[in-house]
């Protein structure tokens, strides 16, 4: 009698544990999903570990996880959202990114179409990026085990021989700049989540951001430090900057730029803006004498039109760094971060 294999090798539209078993359907997924749309030289080699170049140069090295519910909201999906947050940690520390690697544990029943979608999605962003994919890793858990799929990243970088981007470099009257409108990005993901049906979609911001920073970086030597305000929203990462370097933080709330439609979502959900999640914009600090010509920068990029000088930092007082919200009458609101997330499962 002829043995016959318990695991088919055949065409289907969803996923299978089979695709996870690391024999023929895997095998099938690699060749007809992701290697078309990520192959490069070094990808396409087939080893388990990718062999870089020698650069002889300074690397910046970060992972991440993501797993954002729904899959698909407006703007954006988890795929592209996967590389480009990726990118813009390499790009917080100055980095030039280079390499990226993606593992996907993906739940049995996915479609095959959302995989091709969510892949297609991931080499548009990783080319925009100027980045290659060149190493990863698939896994398939039973139906219930996962939401959808969930992705995995590592993510390496060129620095520059002595850039050195850090809070603790953050001195008093140093000038606080956001490169684009906040919280459009968890709101989208929200709308999408609960079905609010706003009559106008709200459209995640998730996008790479070299343009801005090299731009920044052109111009602006004195750059204390960059970070994109991802969970935690522009008030935590204002926050860790205060801890971190000592100083109080002042910013304004009417140059603080968000989408009117954004406002009313955050109005109507009760939830403060300066919290919620992005994905598309850098906070920079810049030196007094530098900010006028990083601002000119940032909206000269293709993402930075609506950049604005949102605060300074200013001398700490007894309780150390925090950060003060100046309100339109003039008054004052203490900001502090959150013990939570107002929003989960953002990215």
């Amino acid at each position: 009698m002829t043995p016959t294999c318990p695991i088919p090798d055949r065409i289907t539209d969803r996923i299978e544990l089979a695709h996870g078993s690391g024999g023929s359907m895997t095998s099938r997924l690699i060749e007809r999903i992701f290697r078309p749309r990520f192959g490069n030289s070094l990808l396409d080699r087939g080893l388990d570990s990718a062999i870089l170049p020698p650069s002889g140069e300074r690397m910046a090295f970060t992972t991440d996880t993501f797993v954002v519910s729904p899959l698909f909201f407006p703007g954006g999906n988890i795929g592209d959202l996967a590389v480009n947050g990726t990118v813009n940690d390499l790009l917080s520390v100055g980095a030039t990114p280079r390499y990226i690697s993606v593992g996907f544990v993906i739940e049995e029943g996915l479609p095959i179409a959302d995989l091709k979608q969510i892949a297609d999605s991931m080499a548009a962003a990783a080319r925009e990026a100027e980045v290659e994919i060149v190493t990863g890793d698939t896994k398939v858990v039973e139906h219930g085990k996962c939401d959808g799929i969930y992705i995995n990243t590592a993510g390496i970088g060129i620095l520059p021989p002595s850039l050195d981007l850090d809070p603790d470099n953050i001195r008093p009257d140093d000038v606080i700049i956001i490169t684009g409108p906040i919280a459009s990005h968890g709101m989208a993901v929200m709308s999408q989540r609960e079905q609010l049906g706003f009559s106008s979609a709200i459209e995640s911001d998730t996008a790479s951001l070299g343009d801005i920073v090299h731009a920044l970086l052109s111009v602006a030597p004195g750059l204390r430090v960059l970070r994109d305000p991802t969970r935690g929203g522009l008030a935590g990462t204002l926050c860790e900057f205060a801890a971190a370097s000592g100083v109080n933080i002042e910013i304004v709330e009417d140059a603080i730029p968000i989408n009117p439609r954004v406002s009313s979502a955050c109005e109507l959900l009760g939830l403060d803006p300066l919290h919620v999640a992005n994905e598309g914009i850098m906070v920079a600090v810049v030196p007094p004498a530098e900010a006028e010509a990083a601002l000119a920068a940032v909206r000269r990029s293709a993402h930075g039109a609506d950049g604005a000088i949102i605060g300074k930092a200013c001398a700490p007082d007894p309780e150390g760094g925090r950060v003060w919200l100046r309100l339109p009458l003039g008054n004052r609101r203490l900001i502090e971060p959150l013990a939570g997330d107002q929003l989960p499962r953002i990215c």
